[in-house]
């Protein structure tokens, strides 16, 4: 029971240090006259993704590689068949794939290289740096591509940080936040790790699974706030945008800062299941960008359900 109480405090810790440093960084962008497109493309993509960093890299600098990178693919299957099924659910999302194209493609793309720099079994402080390489490189060219047009794909991220309330309209409020927010999700992480060890000692379960499933659900809690919030304003492409930009900041952002922490070595199941089963529900998404257009309540629905089988498949085929 305690180990669920640390889990649970550290999931309420880390979801509010991830709200906390995102509204802070808004405020201080916004006074410092940064655009829209910087705050929501930057700020707000790498902010819903700070539970998750914090998280992997304490489990990387702790010995925890299996938390670290389980963390990381678990949060990017969880935004895609759980957060987008919710959201679907409560509203279909309907949606213009040239507003997402780019991001949905980089999405695959930094899958595909995931899995082939994972295939040896570690992915190296070398190949952290390609991986950091590659998001700087994606960010430069996003921003640039999107810099001073009314491209629809400017007009999305623009309007991911206009999702964002209750923003500090002062200097020192951001700063508060955002101070405040880091400590709490350094604060946090430690208490989720701490909880999920015992759990997955506890259940007799490998600290694989746990990353990939308790630990992947609740630093995906950001994600899942903003994209409902969008969702319920009928802003489908900000709620898939929001998405694609997590699992984009995921994979090349924080495996890349982990594995410069300490190598991170990838576990067979990791290998041999998760990081395809991740690739799989990336392609599902980039076929309904391209071709329905609209995520119905029921597809959602079925989103959703395939999520719940693939926690179940997780504990009970690939328990140890």
């Amino acid at each position: 029971m305690l180990n669920i109480l640390y889990l649970l405090v550290g999931v309420a810790l880390l979801t509010a240090g991830g709200e906390g440093f995102i509204r802070g960084a808004l405020g201080l962008a916004k006074k410092w006259g940064l655009s829209a497109l910087f705050c929501g493309l930057v700020i707000v993509g790498f902010g819903t993704s700070m539970p998750e960093l914090f998280v992997s890299v304490n489990a990387a600098l702790n010995n925890q590689p299996d938390i670290a990178i389980g963390n990381v693919i678990g949060s990017n299957i969880a935004n895609v068949l759980l957060i987008l099924g919710l959201c679907a659910m409560i509203m279909p999302l309907t949606v213009a794939p040239i507003s997402l194209r780019r991001d949905a493609l980089m999405v695959i793309a930094a899958s595909v290289l995931c899995i082939a720099l994972s295939s040896k079994g570690v992915i190296s402080f070398a190949e952290g740096l390609l991986l950091l390489g590659a998001l700087a490189a994606y960010l430069t060219w996003a921003y640039l591509s999107e810099k001073g047009q009314s491209a629809p794909a400017a007009e999305l991220h623009a309007a991911e940080g206009q999702e964002i309330e209750n923003v500090p309209q002062s200097m020192f409020w951001s700063v508060v936040q955002l101070v405040v927010g880091l400590g709490l999700l350094i604060a946090g992480s430690q208490i989720l790790l701490k909880g999920a060890v015992g759990i997955a000692h506890g259940l007799g379960v490998s600290e694989a699974v746990i990353g990939l499933t308790l630990v992947a659900f609740g630093t995906s809690l950001p994600e899942l706030t903003i994209s409902i919030i969008a969702a319920l304003r009928k802003h489908a492409d900000v709620a898939v945008g929001n998405i694609l930009g997590s699992n984009i900041f995921n994979l090349l952002g924080i495996l890349g800062v982990s594995s410069l922490i300490k190598p991170i070595q990838v576990s067979g199941r990791v290998a041999e299941f998760d990081q395809w089963v991740m690739l799989a529900v990336a392609l599902v998404l980039l076929l309904f960008l391209y071709t329905g257009r609209r995520l119905s309540r029921t597809e959602g629905g079925i989103l959703f359900l395939a999520y719940v089988v693939y926690i179940g498949v997780s504990y009970v085929a690939f328990a140890s």
